[in-house]
């Protein structure tokens, strides 16, 4: 990948606008662009449009929608604003924080009104530091339903979705002016297309193993559980323009990623009453704190390893989620009629683990205070027969990236924009602070849609409608 100097003659096709990775926040930014009545292309490495929204839940956080009036949900921009900042201890920047609460809800209506994708507020329990139910997910609870919503609606924009097409190059000017970018086919064929304006929506950095070294060392031999194009070629191109970067050691991790089928456990078992125990049987955490910073604390557990121990009630909860149905057709549950029977079936110490369930038992019973500092008598206790899965500790994506003020503008490290650079998403530096505890619940498909939805906005601004050659892109295989 490099910068290199616009060609002298020109590009063989220009288009107002040109998105790189067709995730959430390149579909949003492309179907607000057609919206506007731009033309932008959406160029995408992969056969298919997935990307790290495909392996997710699903759940974009957003307040003051229609379905949370509709369930007499009150929730402000500045709770939600509050909400994050609280997770992050302030350290995310206020300007983007405000103006990504302020859109979530605007983006989730539109989403769901204009487009038809079908998102529905997530009822029943509080994700970890929300005050309100604000989760929206499509029906499945699945983020490979979310993307083939989202890319049906843009195919039905108009948006030109190449797929097959990995941007090697971007053609730029001496004042950091983006002219272009070139890209790369299955074949081999190289290409260029030019531009008014581009996004940048290729996510973070989080299959870069030697970036994750330098920035995440902790999580440094970790599962990565993101798309494996996350390779941070926006921070690297941004930082050969001299845009300034922010927060790279922060990012998602997750501690119930099941082991060994790498199919994510909902977090709502947790957080509806749900423990999980280490190989010998005992509590380690607050499990309640946020999933994020437990991928750190499961990590350190013997082999890397802990139990999600549940009871039927929350069974029944966690077949709700398609994940979870995957995970349990897969063989990853396991049962017993009581404490004993469970830990045979797990391998942990079976007096270990009926002291563990006694404890955390006589805790949601309002009995002594958790050494953790949970507070447990907000949900029933576990009752037999039990279930378990065993899981471990992954990173999702990182949360750390390309400076960016509040209209998406990529920023120099002298505060001053870049002329024609947007990015979103994982690309940009998020709203979680520094480090793994930071994560707000959905900060990644939060700054995913509204970053996306702000960076289109911006981009039909500039570059409006016009100077558009609207001849046919050729697809592989053509």
């Amino acid at each position: 990948m490099s910068i290199l100097a616009p060609p002298s003659d020109g590009f063989p096709l220009s288009v107002p606008a040109v998105v790189i990775g067709a995730g959430a926040c390149g579909q949003v930014a492309a179907l607000t662009l057609r919206d506007a009545g731009v033309e932008v292309v959406l160029l995408e490495r992969d056969a298919l449009a997935q990307g790290s929204t495909a392996l997710s839940s699903g759940m974009i956080p957003a307040c003051g929608t229609a379905a949370q009036a509709a369930l007499g949900v009150d929730d402000p921009a500045e709770l939600m604003a509050e909400d994050i900042q609280a997770k992050c201890h302030g350290e995310a920047d206020p300007a983007i924080v405000a103006a990504v609460c302020a859109e979530s809800g605007p983006a989730v209506d539109w989403l769901t009104e204009r487009h038809g994708v079908p998102l529905s507020v997530v009822e029943g329990f509080h994700y970890p530091g929300h005050r309100r139910l604000r989760m929206h997910a499509p029906p499945s609870r699945t983020g490979a339903e979310l993307m083939a919503a989202l890319t049906a609606a843009t195919a039905a924009a108009g948006a030109e979705l190449l797929t097959g097409a990995q941007v090697t190059d971007l053609f730029a000017d001496d004042d950091g002016r983006i002219h272009g970018v070139g890209y790369r086919r299955p074949d081999g064929q190289r290409e260029t297309i030019g531009c008014g304006a581009l996004v940048l929506a290729c996510n973070g950095f989080g299959g870069n193993a030697e970036m994750v070294r330098r920035h995440i060392p902790e999580m440094a031999s970790a599962d990565y559980f993101g798309h494996p194009g996350n390779q941070g070629d926006a921070v690297r191109w941004g930082q050969a323009l001299g845009a300034d970067v922010r927060h790279m050691s922060a990012y998602q991790g997750h501690g119930s990623v099941a082991s060994p089928h790498g199919i994510l456990i909902t977090w709502a078992l947790i957080m509806q009453g749900g423990i999980q125990v280490n190989r010998l049987g005992r509590r380690f955490s607050d499990e309640q704190q946020g999933y994020s910073e437990q991928a750190v604390n499961v990590l350190a557990q013997p082999d890397g390893l802990a139990w999600t121990i549940f009871d039927d009630r929350l069974l029944a909860l966690g077949r709700e989620f398609e994940d979870f149905r995957r995970a349990e057709g897969a063989g990853a549950l396991r049962s017993g009629r009581d404490a004993a029977t469970l830990a045979a079936a797990t391998g942990v110490p079976a007096g270990a683990l009926a002291a563990t369930l006694r404890d955390a038992a006589a805790l949601a019973g309002g009995e002594g205070r958790d050494v953790f500092g949970r507070e447990f008598t907000a949900a029933p206790a576990l009752v037999p027969p039990y279930h378990a899965i065993r899981v471990t500790g992954a990173l999702f994506h990182t949360q750390g990236g390309l400076r960016i003020d509040a209209r998406a503008r990529v920023l120099r490290a002298d505060g001053r924009p870049l002329p024609n650079l947007y990015a979103g998403g994982g690309a940009a530096a998020g709203v979680s602070g520094d480090t793994v505890s930071g994560y707000l619940s959905g900060n990644g498909l939060l700054t995913a849609v509204t970053l996306g939805r702000i960076a289109g906005r911006s981009v039909a601004a500039q570059v409006g409608g016009k100077g558009a050659d609207r001849r046919r892109l050729i697809r592989p295989g053509e």
